[in-house]
C-alpha cells in the first residue's frame, strides 16, 4: 500500500518494511511467502514450523522475532516526506504492467508523483559511453514521445539514460527513473540535479531499501522493472556487451515491443542495436515507427494525458484538414504551427497525434513535423 495515499496503518507499514528488509530473504522469498500466507500480517503470525515450509530455518527464525522498529526507523522517518511513498502488492496504485512479469517487486520505494506508475510508458536505454549524436537522438526521441503522451522510463545512468530523462523534462513531459540503489543515495552523483528535477516532475523508484549502495548485481535486477513498466523498449546506442541488451531481452521475454536505432557499421556503440535488429527488433528512424507498433495498445492515450476518444469527438475532419494545409510539405516546428493555427497546445498536440496515427504526418528529429503524401 501507499502509506500517504491510502492511509495504511503504521503497523502495516512496519510489517512490509521488515519483510522487505529481512536479510537473506530477497524479493522472490517475499513473493513466495505472500503467495503462501496472503499478507505480511499472516506471515508474521505464522509459526516457525509453517514458515519453514517456504523458507529455510534461519530466515524463519528472523521472521518469528517480529518487527524490529530500530531497523526500520530511518525508513519510517523518510516516509514522512511529502513526496516519499511505499508501494506494495496490496496497493491499487501498484503498476499493473509489473504484475504481468516474472518476479515482480513486492515493494517499491518511490519519490514523486505516483500517477505515472500506471501511465502508458516507453523505456529508453543505451550506452553509458554514448556519442554526442546518440545523446542528441535520445533527447529528441524522448521529447517527441512525451509530446505524444507517453511517459519515458529509464535508469538515470550516464549517457543515453540521462539524455532520455533530460529530453522528457525539456518537453514538459513525464519520466520515471528506476534506480539500483536505495532512494537516499543518488547514483551517479553527477546526476544529483537531474534526480531532483525528475522527483519534482516525474517519479524515481527502487525496489531496494534505503541505504543500499551501488552494486553491480543490482542493475540487471532493476532492468526488469524498467522494461516491465513499459509498453516497449527503445535502444538508442549500445555496445555488443551493453547492459541495455539485457533490458531489451527482458522486454521481449515480457511480451513488450523492442525498438532499435541503427547507426554506422564502423561504430562499436551501434553494434548492439544492429544485433537486436537482426534478431527481430523494429528498426526505428522516427517516432512514427514506434507509434505504429504501439497504437493498438494506446486506446485511451493522447498527448498531455487527454482521452483519444475525447479528442476524436472534438475534432472535425475540416479542422484536421486545416492543420494539414497550414503545414504545407516542408518540415515545421510545433511552435510555428501553434501560431499559424490559433489552437491551444493541447488541441494541436492531439490533432498531430491522430494525424500521425493515420499516417498523414510524421515526427522528425528536433520535434518538427512533416505532412506525408
Amino acid at each position: 500500500m501507499t502509506a500517504k495515499a491510502n492511509g495504511m496503518r503504521h503497523d502495516d507499514v512496519a510489517l512490509w518494511l521488515t519483510l522487505n528488509q529481512t536479510p537473506g530473504l530477497g524479493n522472490a522469498g517475499v513473493c513466495q511467502l505472500l503467495a503462501k500466507f496472503g499478507s505480511p500480517e499472516a506471515i508474521f503470525n505464522a509459526s516457525t514450523r509453517r514458515l519453514r515450509e517456504v523458507v529455510d530455518d534461519e530466515i524463519a527464525q528472523k521472521i518469528s522475532k517480529g518487527v524490529n522498529i530500530d531497523a526500520i526507523s530511518a525508513t519510517l522517518d523518510w516516509l514522512k516526506k511529502d513526496n516519499a511513498h511505499l508501494v506494495t502488492f496490496a496497493d491499487n496504485t501498484y503498476p499493473k504492467q509489473l504484475l504481468e512479469i516474472s518476479n515482480p517487486p513486492a515493494v517499491l520505494y518511490a519519490i514523486g508523483n505516483l500517477r505515472w506508475l500506471n501511465h502508458p510508458s516507453i523505456a529508453m536505454v543505451g550506452s553509458r559511453s554514448a556519442t554526442p549524436q546518440g545523446e542528441k537522438n535520445a533527447e529528441e526521441f524522448a521529447m517527441s514521445l512525451c509530446d505524444q503522451g507517453l511517459c519515458v522510463v529509464s535508469g538515470m545512468a550516464l549517457g543515453i539514460d540521462g539524455a532520455a530523462h533530460r529530453g522528457a523534462l525539456k518537453a514538459n513531459g513525464a519520466t520515471i527513473a528506476v534506480v539500483g540503489t536505495g532512494l537516499d543515495i543518488v547514483y551517479p552523483a553527477k546526476h544529483r540535479d537531474l534526480a531532483h528535477k525528475i522527483a519534482e516532475r516525474g517519479l524515481i523508484v527502487s525496489e531496494f531499501p534505503l541505504g543500499t549502495p551501488s552494486k553491480a548485481q543490482n542493475f540487471p535486477r532493476r532492468n526488469r522493472i524498467i522494461s516491465g513498466l513499459s509498453l516497449g523498449c527503445l535502444v538508442v546506442e549500445a555496445n555488443i556487451d551493453s547492459g541495455s541488451l539485457i533490458t531489451a531481452r527482458l522486454s521481449a521475454e515480457q511480451g513488450r515491443e523492442v525498438f532499435a536505432i541503427p547507426g554506422s557499421i564502423h561504430s562499436p556503440v551501434t553494434k548492439g542495436c544492429h544485433q537486436l535488429i537482426k534478431q527481430g527488433a523494429k528498426l526505428v528512424e522516427n517516432t512514427q515507427d514506434i507509434l505504429a507498433e504501439l497504437k493498438n495498445m494506446l486506446p485511451s492515450v493522447s498527448p498531455h494525458g487527454l482521452s483519444s476518444d475525447l479528442c476524436s469527438e472534438e475534432m472535425t475532419p475540416s479542422e484536421t484538414n486545416t492543420v494539414l494545409d497550414l503545414m504545407g510539405f516542408d518540415p515545421i516546428n510545433f511552435e510555428t504551427l501553434l501560431t499559424l493555427s490559433g489552437l491551444t497546445t493541447e488541441a494541436l498536440s492531439s490533432m498531430l497525434m491522430l494525424l500521425e496515427l493515420e499516417s498523414k504526418v510524421r515526427t522528425l528529429a528536433g520535434g518538427k513535423y512533416q505532412r506525408l503524401g
